[in-house]
């Protein structure tokens, strides 16, 4: 595990000792967002860092690795320029946005241009079809774009600029990005959102309020408690009725870590009892019903399930079952009748044409 700086083992020993003991695994995902944010991708190197710290292979860190599409499995540039070609922006011009920055960068899907400063991607959906087409730079958002808009972008960032989003915070590199979602602050004083909502997104908004729209049990008027303090009304309590279950409270098994229950909930043995569900009662084996009781319950079963819409039998009914045997079994002798009667045939002619020698 060489190559790592001593700030990243610290920082990774942090974000282990976020969760219980028993459930260091679910680190993973931060951890590897760590590895990005000093080498810029997820190296092979970063894959085993990640696996010696939580006890895993590597087999198992490699498949959720490749599994997500924002850790990178190569070296990635600054700037990850991510271009939605989707139905809805390529309607309205992504196709156009896209070509016009790969025949301007030189790259093209997923390669990254001379100077490593910016990668360009294809993106199947950004989740911005009320802004389309959009592109977003290391997942920031560039609303409505046009071929030149976009060039003008890319050319702003490889000239060491940093172009403001149309919504959201500042642009930060990719292992600026990465470093975040690790669980870190930016301690940049620019990163700090100042960006505004759009339009589209504020509309929802803006007619609730016109029409007097609110969630049940909510108050409109109770204003949001700033981090500086204040006096601020409490809102409402939900009323214990939203709640209310019918099954008593009990303790979830807990004794035993979630992958074993797991397992012995899926596929319980006679030596192993099914964990009770808080509320639940695992049923008790039992004798096995006498065979008169056992074809009652099954008559019972068939006669309350209706056919099917088509008029079929929901099943194959024992009438059909036996017409199907008898009919195999005449095709079967016929066939062997037809047989025996060539051989007959054929013996016959053998002997008419030696008698005729």
């Amino acid at each position: 595990m060489m190559g790592f700086s001593e700030a990243t083992y610290e920082r990774a020993r942090e974000i282990i000792g976020r969760y219980p003991a028993d459930r260091s695994r679910s680190a993973l995902l931060p951890l590897l967002h760590l590895v990005q944010s000093e080498e810029g991708y997820v190296s092979p190197a970063g894959v085993e860092f990640c696996a010696e710290l939580l006890g895993l292979n590597k087999a198992q860190v490699g498949a959720v690795a490749t599994f997500y599409t924002m850790y990178k499995r190569r070296p990635t540039g600054d700037w990850l320029v991510s271009v939605c070609t989707n139905t809805m922006c390529n309607v309205l011009g992504g196709q156009r946005v896209y070509d016009a920055l790969s025949e301007h960068l030189g790259v093209g899907h997923d390669e990254t241009t001379s100077d490593g400063s910016i990668t360009l991607e294809h993106a199947e959906c950004l989740a911005a079809c009320d802004y389309g087409p959009v592109m977003t730079v290391n997942y920031d958002f560039f609303d409505n774009v046009d071929p030149d808009t976009a060039v003008g972008v890319v050319n702003e960032l490889r000239a060491g600029g940093r172009p403001t989003p149309s919504r959201g915070a500042r642009l930060c590199t990719l292992k600026e990005m990465s470093l975040q979602l690790a669980g870190f602050a930016d301690p940049r004083e620019e990163a700090v959102a100042d960006g505004v909502a759009g339009d589209p997104t504020l509309r929802g908004l803006r007619l609730a309020e016109q029409h007097g729209i609110s969630v049940a049990g909510f108050d409109p008027s109770t204003p949001i408690k700033s981090s500086g303090g204040g006096d601020a009304k409490p809102a409402p309590a939900i009323p214990a009725a939203r709640t209310a279950t019918t099954a008593p409270d009990t303790k979830a098994p807990d004794a035993k870590s979630p992958q074993v229950r797991t397992a012995e909930t899926r596929q319980p043995d006679a030596k192993t009892a099914v964990p009770e569900a808080p509320g639940t009662r695992a049923p008790a084996d039992g004798a096995a019903p006498a065979e008169g009781d056992a074809r009652a319950a099954e008559a019972a079963g068939v006669a309350a399930n209706p056919p099917a819409g088509d008029a079929k039998p929901a099943g194959d009914a024992a009438g059909a079952q036996e017409r199907t045997l008898t009919d195999a079994r005449s095709a079967s002798g016929g066939e062997q009748e037809r047989a025996e009667t060539s051989r007959a045939n054929g013996g016959q002619a053998a002997e008419e044409k030696e008698a005729e020698k």
